[in-house]
């Protein structure tokens, strides 16, 4: 098939993958071609009158026209876009759809003799860096990364733990947060909770990067910005830190739950919410919910699960009945073959003994908290 270009609307495209190529001279078709050899997960677009009549049965797609009008629909369409065309030209075509850096597609640029792979738009959040690193090392190619935090070896504030699934509480201070790092300014990093191996450079931190072990250690040092990893909901004398700091949530936190069998989604989810403010934690720091494997087809736990995107997990009565618990109950085992359900499942699935809260009853629900510890 092929689309024809007379205006810039947005469009819906023939979209099969998350990613794109897109290419407008001869030598920019060949490189598009090579890279959709190495990365068959990619989709690729160039125009009609470089054909080579295989397009078709290789789900190749042309266009005829200026690629400008296509530009509004690979924002729309894909989350990374490769053009195989001049720097200036793209910055030229993609400036009238630049939104934000939370929103638009990671942009990268290919020079027509395919020596060099730049990284334009997106590098962080939008995910241009990596794949310039990884389409220079399938082309052999010069990757070209400028971001400042890439340059020093330093860390990315906006992708700190990003690989782990941690998020950040706001983004209000990141850019702030982000100059103090790569200006060289003290800068505190308190971790309470997730994986401790989130320096990702051979070389040793910078020397500006200083670890503390609580909040109120590192505001006596007073520095100029600081990165917070909790699950915790930070206490008001604690608040101060975020006059120039970020809270990561590390998704650290397991909800052990048992509940009667046709609990609706909202009563579940409301003592979800309600433990978790007892306990001062954050719900995006929750991991998975876990229980029995009686219950794997309990709805109302299958719909809080994928409503805030938490794993599902269920296990045996004799999976259960391996883990310790303090006041085992005959009459569960009656019912269920197993001394306990929310306890015994939190323990499981976290690794650890200990648990935050142990077995509460609410209503139709029956709910315990752990935490996933992490080793040095």
């Amino acid at each position: 098939m092929i689309i024809t270009l007379q205006n810039d609307e947005i469009r819906p495209l023939p979209k099969k993958h998350s990613y794109v190529v897109a290419a407008i001279t001869k030598h920019g078709v060949e490189t598009a071609r090579n890279l959709r050899k190495v990365f068959p997960n990619i989709d690729v677009y160039y125009m009609s009158k470089f054909a080579k009549g295989d397009e078709e049965a290789l789900n190749i797609h042309l266009f005829e026209g200026s690629v400008r009008l296509l530009i509004p629909s690979l924002f729309h369409t894909y989350k990374g876009i490769v053009f195989i065309i001049s720097l200036g030209a793209v910055v030229r075509m993609i400036a009238p759809v630049l939104k934000d850096k939370k929103t638009d597609p990671g942009v990268v640029v290919i020079d027509d003799k395919a020596e060099y792979v730049i990284s334009v738009l997106s590098g962080h959040i939008g995910g241009a860096n990596e794949l310039t690193r990884e389409v220079a090392a399938a082309i052999d190619a010069t990757p070209i990364i400028t971001t400042a935090s890439d340059v020093q070896k330093t860390i990315p504030v906006d992708l700190f733990g990003s690989h782990f699934g941690w998020t950040w509480d706001s983004s209000e201070k990141l850019t702030p947060v982000s100059a103090s790092v790569v200006n060289e300014e003290k800068v505190a990093v308190i971790q309470e909770s997730g994986e401790k191996n989130w320096w990702i450079y051979p070389s040793p931190l910078p020397a500006n990067i200083h670890l503390y072990d609580s909040i109120s250690q590192a505001l006596q040092e007073e520095p100029k910005a600081a990165l917070v990893v909790t699950h915790r909901i930070l206490k008001e004398d604690e608040e101060a830190i975020l006059q120039n700091g970020v809270v990561f949530r590390p998704r650290v936190i397991v909800l052990g739950m048992g509940c009667n069998r046709g609990t609706s989604a909202s009563e579940i989810e409301q003592v979800i919410i309600e433990t978790l403010d007892e306990l001062q934690i954050s719900i995006k720091s929750v991991k998975a919910i876990a229980t029995i494997d009686l219950k794997k087809d309990e709805e109302g736990f299958l719909e809080v699960a994928q409503k805030y995107d938490w794993e599902f997990v269920y296990y045996t009565p004799d999976e259960l009945n391996e883990m310790p618990i303090d006041d085992p109950s005959d009459t569960v085992y009656k019912y269920t073959g197993a001394y306990g359900v929310s306890e015994p499942a939190a323990k499981r699935y976290s690794g650890d003994n200990q648990l935050i809260l142990g077995k509460k009853k609410s209503g139709n629900v029956t709910i315990s908290v752990g935490m996933i510890p992490f080793d040095e």
